[in-house]
């Protein structure tokens, strides 16, 4: 199933693409297409996107159903705001794992045109003011030379959907090859989970001990990783080992026969857990 991401401002347009696409998508080709979104998933999305935690899960919810309904078959709509380029990335690695083409539509608004839009919705579907600005202030626009952007349709509010080109991008493209890190492989590797437990627990150490002359907002280099840490906020023990041990059970599930890259996944999975 291919996948379609859409991204952008609130009230930016994203839900009448979604729903414009599928038309398109159900009319042309007869494929089932499914829409998955924060309509389906939140109830009060002002409470989620106050709520730190709340909107996390609320990402990982999405995910999760992403997951479930990717196959060769059918087309997957993503309508919600995927504002965050490290959560764009975790989208991307589905796809590769999945083995199917993806694309990204940018619906390009002013914030004072996205505002009026927001006042104009009925009050229970309406973003409070100070939370659509937060969530304007945090949007991370995509970037076409970003793999995990890429294809990249960017669409103003006036533009008629590309329609033709959308489907040339997820209908008669390769999907990306499957790497060590999205690519399950059999656990043949003796020492793989003592190595597992070792490197992980080096990076912990490497971590905590920079963090002894780091502020928030550093790069962290690790020993034995390529990829750097993006200090946003200081990490104490409890939350390193807590992500340790999900990572753990993570790479149990998925093995990589690539002991050299460990550090790297495991480095790659805390920028993204820590955002």
């Amino acid at each position: 199933m291919p996948l379609v991401v859409l991204c952008g401002f609130p009230c930016s347009g994203k839900s009448q693409r979604a729903l414009d696409l599928k038309k398109h998508l159900e009319q042309t080709g007869g494929r089932k297409v499914y829409i998955i979104g924060d309509h389906t998933l939140a109830d009060d999305k002002n409470s989620v996107y106050a709520d730190s935690k709340k909107e996390k899960d609320l990402r990982g919810a999405l995910r999760a159903e992403v997951e479930r309904k990717l196959n060769k078959e059918d087309v997957a709509i993503l309508d919600s705001l995927n504002y965050i380029k490290g959560y764009r990335y975790e989208l991307f690695c589905l796809i590769k794992h999945a083995q199917t083409p993806h694309c990204l539509i940018h619906c390009v608004t002013a914030p004072d045109v996205s505002s009026i839009w927001n006042q104009d919705r009925q009050p229970d579907e309406q973003y409070t003011q100070d939370i659509f600005d937060a969530l304007v202030q945090r949007f991370e626009a995509p970037d076409s030379r970003n793999r995990w952007d890429s294809p990249l349709f960017t669409v103003q509010k006036d533009d008629a959907l590309p329609l033709e080109q959308i489907c040339n991008a997820i209908f008669h493209r390769k999907a990306p090859p499957p790497n060590q890190s999205t690519q399950t492989q059999p656990l043949s590797s003796t020492n793989f989970l003592h190595e597992l437990d070792k490197v992980t627990q080096d990076v912990v150490t490497a971590i905590l001990n920079a963090q002894k002359i780091s502020v928030p907002g550093d790069i962290i280099t690790v020993p034995g990783a390529s990829e750097k840490l993006q200090l946003s906020r200081m990490l104490n023990m409890s939350e390193l080992r807590r992500l340790r041990q999900q990572f753990i059970s993570y790479t149990k599930l998925h093995p990589n026969e690539n002991i050299s890259q460990l550090a790297n996944m495991f480095v790659q999975y805390l920028n993204q857990s820590i955002h």
